[in-house]
Formats: structure tokens, sequence, C-alpha cells
């Protein structure tokens, strides 16, 4: 049996600091490995059938036509059909590749080669309640799992389950009832098993504030079970000091009025469950706004929850400012909060490893968007903008920031070079005296791995501003909508978002999406302790100028899937991409050279 990533045991919450680096005064975790290109053919014996990487190339693509519409990815093997969420038309879209070949398009930003088929059309309620639209969806066997949250902030949502998958069309099973926000659905290898990440995200003027909690739902001989386990956070409630002391991030309004309600904001309410990897005994739930990650004994149902420290961005480099060029600087003081959203799994020597795509994410939350600033203000509202009545948020620009005499922040102001970066003011004031000593900014603009201890093995670092920067030059760090360059430097930058872990004969590929500048980074992580940067493609016409509907291309990578060859019908392995903004479906060869 694998040895279980962070085991239980090295989670206790009663060991601080479990993470190197990581105290109750917000020191840096562990530094990973900066990212590098790595050896060439390294596995090739004395050079021959040396393997030094892998080429993409676009094979086939289609549009639902919408934007937004294209979110999710999962591809049913025995039909040969990618199954893709439609969030514009709240259906599930089925794309029929069974005639693909390995032949790239000629003019893969523009080429439409797939078709959109049939659809899987939801029901507008359940037992009653109104569903609001579908969030994920995930395929096992002959079943079809579709989450969908309800209407009512308040109220819980379902899982939509559909059998018949691999037969004419899709039918209606059963639904059963999860938690608050189902966000993300996924099944154990085995098809045992559908989890649940139920985020559980407050109403805007936060006075309705779910808990967050991860379903687990039984299937037996592939029936699911009519109701499902419910594992809450309440057990850490007393626990805050510790999981902070192990590198989590609490921020929200607790101890303010708003709207007439006094908010008083637990542990369990605080934590939103994003993302699931699973094995058929061990789950792994990124807690992104948190900064942490849940780990679910599935066997005895125990959870428990690690904190993932910080990132010291010193010696590297990243752009923190829209000045319409590339303006790379190397800041003592500041840090990155991982925050990952989507989190992958793989195994070396009989030890599993987690990828995590360290996204960031703030919190940011209205009262309304059409009030008076009389109004905002009697309503306990933080600040008013020609109508938006702001609720909360935690997101301030670095100079902002009242640094500590003498600290590393008060260095850092002075430099200038940071000024309009996005940090958190809910973390860097290590003495609680209102000056702070460090900034914290949102997300790492990396991809990590880390071991079942809860150490950083390898981070890629600034990889992915560096190659985006000598490509695209002043175009990097580009909107998800708009060709309007380096728009995003002060806020998170190119955002790797999805992720997810393809075997090519002896070599372990980790593919990461880019959720603003878009594309697809590939790194070689056969051996995780060795990992290099062998590949990006982006499918974008970065003209400026050019937004969504001018033929743009693939815009905000949300989901990748990587199909083996023995399961692709090309006979070659193919990475299927499901990019929201644009409302596209790729599909890439993958050859390696």
């Amino acid at each position: 049996m694998r040895a279980s990533m962070f085991k239980t045991s090295l989670l206790a919450l009663s060991i601080a600091g479990l993470l190197t680096g990581c105290s109750l005064d917000g020191d840096d975790g562990a530094d990973g490995l900066d990212g590098a290109q790595g050896p060439q053919g390294e596995t090739g014996a004395a050079g021959a059938d040396a393997v030094s990487g892998v080429e993409l190339a676009i094979i086939g693509r289609g549009s639902l036509e919408a934007e937004g519409a294209a979110e999710i990815v999962q591809f049913d093997v025995a039909t040969g059909t990618i199954y893709v969420t439609n969030s514009d038309a709240n259906t599930v879209a089925l794309v029929d590749i069974n005639d693909l070949t390995n032949t790239p398009l000629d003019s893969p930003v523009t080429d439409l080669n797939l078709t959109v088929g049939s659809e899987v059309t939801l029901p507008a309620d359940v037992n009653g309640v109104a569903l609001d639209g579908l969030t994920s969806i995930a395929l096992s066997g002959d079943l079809l799992a579709v989450a969908v949250p309800a209407d009512a902030k308040a109220d819980n949502g379902y899982v939509l389950f559909y059998s018949n998958v691999s037969g004419i069309a899709p039918t209606f099973l059963k639904a059963v009832e999860v938690g608050n926000l189902p966000d993300m659905v996924t099944f154990t290898p085995d098809g045992s098993k559908v989890l649940v990440a139920n985020e559980g995200e407050p109403g805007g003027d936060y006075t309705i504030d779910p808990e967050g909690s991860v379903a687990v739902i039984a299937v037996t001989d592939g029936v699911p079970a009519d109701s499902a386990t419910l594992l809450d956070f309440t057990a850490f409630n007393a626990q805050k000091a510790e999981l902070m002391a192990m590198g989590m991030h609490f921020p929200n309004p607790a101890g303010r009025t708003i709207n007439g309600t006094l908010i008083s904001t637990s542990v369990a309410q605080d934590l939103e469950p994003e993302y699931i990897t699973a094995s058929n005994d061990m789950a792994y739930v990124t807690l992104q706004e948190n900064n942490g990650v849940a780990v679910i004994d599935l066997n005895t149902m125990e959870m428990s929850v690690v904190g993932l420290g910080f990132k010291d961005w010193a010696g590297l480099n990243i752009d923190a400012e829209e000045d319409g060029a590339v303006s790379f600087g190397q800041y003592e003081g500041l840090y990155g909060v991982y925050m990952p959203d989507t989190i992958a799994m793989f195994s070396w020597k009989g030890a599993d490893f987690l990828l995590t795509a360290n996204e960031g994410d703030a919190r940011e939350y209205f009262i309304s968007d059409n009030m008076s600033e009389a109004d905002c203000t009697a309503a306990g509202g933080q600040d008013w903008d020609d109508g938006e009545c702001l609720a909360f948020t935690e997101e301030v620009k670095l100079k902002k920031l009242d640094a500590e005499p003498g600290s590393l922040l008060e260095a850092l102001q002075a430099n200038g070079g940071a000024d309009d970066l996005r940090v958190t003011n809910a973390l860097g004031d290590a003495d609680g005296n209102g000056l702070y000593d460090a900034a914290y900014s949102y997300g790492a603009r990396s991809f990590t791995i880390w071991d079942q201890n809860g150490l950083v093995v390898f981070d890629s670092g600034d990889d992915f501003e560096r190659i985006t920067a000598s490509i695209y030059g002043a175009a990097f760090n580009n909107g998800d909508d708009e060709n309007e360059g380096d728009s995003r430097s002060e806020n998170k930058g190119p955002e790797p978002e999805a992720l997810t872990v393809g075997q090519i004969g002896d070599h372990t590929y980790a593919f990461i999406g880019l959720e603003r500048m878009g594309g697809i980074f590939v790194y070689d992580i056969s051996n995780p302790y060795e990992a290099y940067f062998v590949e990006y493609i982006n499918n974008r016409d970065v003209t400026e100028g050019l937004a969504v509907g001018d033929a743009i291309g693939d815009l905000a990578p949300e989901s990748l899937l990587f199909v083996s060859a023995e399961n692709s019908p090309t006979g070659s392995p193919v990475l299927i991409v499901g990019n929201e903004v644009s409302g596209t479906v790729a599909v890439y060869s993958i050859t390696q050279k």
C-alpha cells in the first residue's frame, strides 16, 4: 500500500509548525526549488532513444457559442464523447471526437472542426428546491454526476445522477442532497464513491454564511446511495490559532455589523472547499481562500487540515506593475499565499505526491450594486463607488499598508516597484499593533509539488511570467476576455488554475493551464525532485484590442483532462481543455520528442 499523503499523525493540530518556517508570526513556508529547463534525454541509454519533452498541437476544436459555457470537461472512453458543462444554457453538452486524427488544424486559433451534438437538460428544481446553474460534472463507468447548487443561498445543493452514459442517451437516475454550494464533484478511481466540495460561500452582505463541507456518496454496483455522508469542519472551530500557525488564512468581517446583523464567523463557516483529488482510500481537498488542504481518510471518514505556508518572492522575478511593459523586480518582504485551486496527485517510488495550481483568491462581497452612498453607510458598508456598496474585502494595495518602522515592508514601499500590487490586510501584522512587517500577495504564480509531510518538493518559481514575457513581451499578463497587455501584473498575474497529470511511457507530465494569460505549460515530473519545464503552447491571438467575439482564440482554460493513448480515439495521448471565457473545447495531440 502506498504511503498516504500528509499522514494523519503528522497532521495532528497539536503539532504546531508542521510546515517548515510556519509560525503564528506568519513566517514563510519552506522554499521550493526554482523551475528550470532540465536535462535533455535523461532516460536514454547513452543518449539512445532519448526523450526530452513533448510537443502539443491542436487537432480538434469546438464552440458552445456562449461566453463562460465550457468550464468543466470529462471524457467517456466507451463512446468517444467529451462531456462539457454549458453554464449558459444550464446543460451538459456532448461532443463526439471519434473521427479525430493526429493531423493538426491549419489555423488553430480560429478553426472549428468539432460540433456539439445532443445535450443533457437539467431540471429546474428537485423536491421543490429551485436549482441554480450547474458547477461541475464527473464520469465513472455508466454514471454521470452533476453538481448543482440551490438557487436560494441558504439551501443545500444536489448531485444529479444520470445512467446509460455509454448507451443511446443519459437517463436521469436520482438526485442526492449534499452541502451548500457544491462546486466540484469527482469519483474515486474505483468508482465506489462520489466526493463533492461544498464551498458554502457567504451571501453578498455576509448575513448568510453557510458552513463549507465535503459530501461522500457511496456507489454500490453502479447505483449511488440515496443520501450522502456530510463531513463538516466544526471540530476545528476552537483551533483557529493552531491552523494559523500552520500557515492558514482567515479573512472575514467578524465583529462588524452589516445590514443590522453582527457578523460572527466560525472556522467551519470560513473554510470553503474548492477542489478534490482522491485515491480509493484518501481524498485531498483544497481550501483555497484559506491557504490549506483538508485530508480525508475515506475508510474511517476522519478529516485533518494542514496549512500551506507562504512563498518567499525574494530572489525571484515578479512583475507587480501594470505599466504596459515587462517590469520585473525582486523584492524582499514580499510573500505569496499559495491559495491553490486545482489539486492532483501522482506516485513516485511508491509514495504519493500532490500538485497544486496556485491561483490565489481574495475575499470580496457586495451588499448591492445599486445603492446610494447614504444607504450604504447606514447598512455598514465598507466602501461605496458609483452605486456599488462593498460589504467586505481584505484586498488593498501594498502602498496602503502601514509599515512597521525599520521593517522589510518599509524598505519595500520605499522601493516603489510594487506599490499597486494587490495584497491582503489579514496577514503581515505579526504583533497585532496595526503596523505591518511584510506584504502577502494572492497566489504564487506557479505550480507546486508537495510530499507526504506537507513539504515543498518543487515550485515552478517565476517560470510562468518569465517565459510568457519572453514570448509576448508587453502583451504578457493579459486578462482573460480582452487583449490589454500587462493588465494583470498587479493582481495575481497569469493565475495558474487548471492542472492535470499524465503518464506517457516512462515519463510523468504535469499540465498547467493559465486562467488569465491562457495557454498550457508542461513539466516533466517523472522525478519530482528533478522536475523541469518542457513546453508551453497558447492558442490565442494577442493582438492589442481584440476581445471575446473577435476570433481571439481559446480563453481561460478552466479544466484539463489527460487521455492516455489506449483510451484515445487517435491512438495517441491527447489533452482535452475546457476554455471557460471563450466557451470553447480544444483537443491537443501529445507527441514525445
